[in-house]
Order: C-alpha cells, then structure tokens, then sequence
C-alpha cells in the first residue's frame, strides 16, 4: 500500500510517500479501513516536527483524520460490518490507504453523508461543537468572537456558533482572509493584523465585550483577545496555531468575572465518548440537511502531502486541506 510517512521529524519537507506493506489481518475488536479521505489539522504538522504532547517514534504516517471502507473485521466485531462506510480520528498513521484499528473508535457514516464530506468536518466540527456546547454552555443571542476564522477549525467555529443561534463576529489575521467568513454566518468580520483585537471587538459590542472567545491562535493576539471578553464571558483555549504559547495575567478574569476555559478535544473523546457520539449526530444531521458550509481550501492527492502540509503549516491554507486517497 501507498503510506505517507515521516522518516524523521522535522518539517513537511521531511514527508514522502512509500510502499508499505498492507496491515495484517485484524485481532479481536480491530478492523481494517480502506482509506478514501484524510482531513488535515494544525496540529498534525506538530507531531510531524515532534513539537506536540503527542511524540511517536519515527518512521510513522500523520494523519489523525480519516474516513473510507472497512474491508476487514476481527473476532467479536459486530459492527461496524464490512462494507460499512466510516470515519475516525488517531493520534496519528492515517495518512495511508489503510489503517488497522480499534472497532470501537469509529463512527458509522450516515446516510446522506459522503466520506468526502465526512473527512472535512469531523475533527474540526466537532471540537468547535464540543468547545462552544460542552466547555462554553453557550445561548442563544451570545456574541462569539472566533479568532482565526479563515481556519479550518476557526471556520467551523463561525458555523457552528452561528447554528446555535449566537451573534457572531470572524476575525482573521487580514482582512482578506476575514471576508471569507462573510456569508458563512458571520454578522460582522475584522482582522487583527495591523489593528488591536480587543478594540475591534469592543467596538462591534458597544463597548460590552464577546460572551464568549474562541481563539486557535494563541501567541501574542492571546491577551488583547482576553481583555476583548465581556462580564462573565468565557475564553476557549482552543490551540496555538501560532506556534507560540501564551501567559495571560491572571488578574483580567478576575476583573471580569470571566472564565478561561480549556478545550482538549482528543482526551475528550477518550473520556466520554459516548457525548461525542452525540455531538457527531448532530453535526452529521445538519451536514445531511445541507446546512454545514465546509470550508476547504483544497482537496489534495496523497502523493502530494508534503505540499499539503507545507501549505498548512505555512498558514496559508484557507479553510481545511484534506488528502484523497483511494477515491
């Protein structure tokens, strides 16, 4: 089989495609996928160059998102059946045309739901979801300031907050890549490149604040986005696509009567993963409703992956890249 793999860690230059040998037949409670799609995320390109908590030994394949076939099951499985059309997320070896894995780490596609589709919202989708529902117990009528929103987990933000019935406001690192979020369930957009965050977002409350902030980005947009929070609002700690992580001073939630709130979606779904399987009916229904606008920068065949995660990890992707593989 065709595997994209990591010889050594270090950046996307390090990835090159390989014929490995096909996964052997599964044991009890495994089955074997036949690969079609691999969703890309930020933070994939962080265990490429071993900067996440996340460190497999190299040679290995990332990837953490897939979606395809099963072609085989193991002892004890009941479902899903071969045949059955699914989707999964790892830590990572999904960049490959297949994988061997846990039957219980995967989740049945739907009807009305292709494995392309499928590919490019269930890591990004869901951990908006799980951040804004779960961690920020958001309501309707709120203001939600997503930062990073010309990202693919920063674009499903805008999505899913909108859905819920939020006001939403879109910042982007230029105002070219905010205006991308117009039309998508965004009220108003600003960019916080050349101009504070934290004034933007005043501003556009009437001077009150964002009831809840949704930031990827972390560095040093991280404190201007705290101090943007209104009265009891909440600040997502979602990721820290710019490569630095912050320190907040501890005496702006006091202040506020805010909280900082911690999103780790991965351990999440290991904890309760019946609550995720929850919140995947939900995002799988509106996807089949037609009201999901998945935000993709590109579709990309496996051979070039390391252009691909070039792209991503230069920021310069607009929306989510995903790998086709055996499509």
């Amino acid at each position: 089989m065709k595997a994209l793999v990591a010889p050594r860690l270090g950046g996307p230059d390090v990835l090159n495609v390989v014929d490995l040998p096909e996964p052997s037949a599964p044991a009890a409670g495994e089955i074997v996928v036949a690969v079609s799609h691999v969703g890309l995320n930020f933070h994939d390109t962080l265990v490429v160059s071993g900067q996440h908590v996340v460190r497999p030994e190299p040679p290995f394949s990332p990837g953490s998102e897939y979606s395809g076939v099963v072609v085989a099951v193991g002892p004890g499985v009941t479902s899903p059946s071969v045949g059955a059309r699914v989707v999964g997320n790892e830590e990572y070896g999904c960049a490959r045309e297949f994988v061997k894995v846990r039957a219980d780490r995967v989740t049945v596609i739907p009807a009305g739901v292709s494995p392309r589709d499928a590919a490019t919202v269930l890591v990004t989708y869901a951990t908006a979801f799980h951040a804004l529902v779960q961690r920020a117990n958001i309501r309707p009528g709120e203001t939600v300031a997503v930062l990073g929103a010309a990202g693919g987990v920063g674009s499903a933000a805008v999505d899913v907050a909108d859905l819920l019935g939020a006001r939403v406001l879109a910042g982007a690192s230029t105002a070219e890549r905010a205006k991308a979020a117009t039309g998508r369930g965004a009220e108003d957009v600003f960019s916080y490149g050349t101009a504070d965050a934290k004034q933007q977002i005043k501003t556009l409350t009437g001077g009150r604040g964002a009831d809840v902030v949704f930031d990827p980005v972390g560095g040093a947009l991280a404190e201007a986005a705290v101090r943007a929070v209104g009265w009891g609002g909440r600040y997502l700690v979602v990721g820290f696509a710019s490569g630095d992580i912050p320190s907040v001073r501890l005496n702006l939630p006091l202040v506020k009567g805010a909280a900082l709130v911690g999103v780790f979606f991965g351990e999440f779904v290991r904890r309760d993963r019946k609550m995720h399987e929850e919140n995947l009916a939900t995002i799988f229904s509106w996807s089949a409703e037609g009201k999901l606008r998945p935000y993709v920068h590109d579709f990309m065949p496996l051979t070039e992956g390391a252009r691909a995660y070039e792209t991503l990890a230069s920021g310069a992707a607009n929306g989510k890249i995903v790998l086709t593989v055996g499509a």
